[in-house]
């Protein structure tokens, strides 16, 4: 069975129409998902110098962005709240990623934070959202969030972003699946069909 690699990062909006949809449509294709979290924001200092989303520094370009996810949310029946901060702070949500790798509850997990912070308009930053995220999923949100602050995942967060890198992400969401790499949400299709 192919696998398609699934490159996100909680703090972008686009990952969030993609992450809504990914697990479905591997489902149905047949293909197994490998949730690879990363955060965006040392790829962006690297490949650009800049410490800030690049919406943040081009107005034209965020009012088209915020207005163009409101159409794709709508297209795919997905609620949409634009949240107070952006980008959010989503390395602890990350981190749970990884320390729940394998888990069957993790797709919905993944679901559960995008839908509180682009569907409700929450802050992903704060750990009581990421724990009502958990509770939601009757896990054990404490064990979870201990996991996620240990030391051996905050290394496979920091590997999974030197990866994504080395790997020529430069934004996010991004598919690898047969040896292609795909970028995009609207790209999802098209790695699916790659196979």
């Amino acid at each position: 069975m192919r696998t398609l690699e699934f490159w996100f990062d909680f703090a972008s909006t686009y990952s969030y129409v993609a992450a809504m949809r990914v697990e479905a449509l591997c489902q149905r294709e047949g293909v197994a998902l490998a949730w690879k979290p990363f955060l965006l924001g040392p790829i962006f200092t690297q490949q650009l110098g800049i410490k800030d989303s690049p919406f943040n520094s081009q107005p034209a370009r965020a009012k088209y962005m915020w207005r163009d996810l409101e159409r794709v949310s709508a297209k795919y029946a997905l609620p949409f709240l634009k949240p107070a901060v952006f980008p959010q702070r989503s390395i602890l949500a990350a981190r749970v990623v990884c320390a729940a790798e394998g888990q069957p509850w993790l797709g919905d997990y993944v679901r559960g934070v995008y839908t509180r912070e682009f569907g409700e308009g929450h802050d992903i930053g704060q750990p009581d959202v990421i724990k009502s995220v958990l509770l939601a999923l009757d896990v054990d949100a404490a064990q979870w969030l201990a996991a996620a602050e240990s030391d051996a995942n905050k290394l496979k967060l920091r590997a999974l972003t030197e990866e994504a890198g080395q790997r020529g992400i430069f934004g996010a969401p991004n598919m690898f699946i047969g040896g292609e790499h795909f970028f995009g949400q609207d790209r999802l299709d098209d790695a699916l069909a790659w196979r």
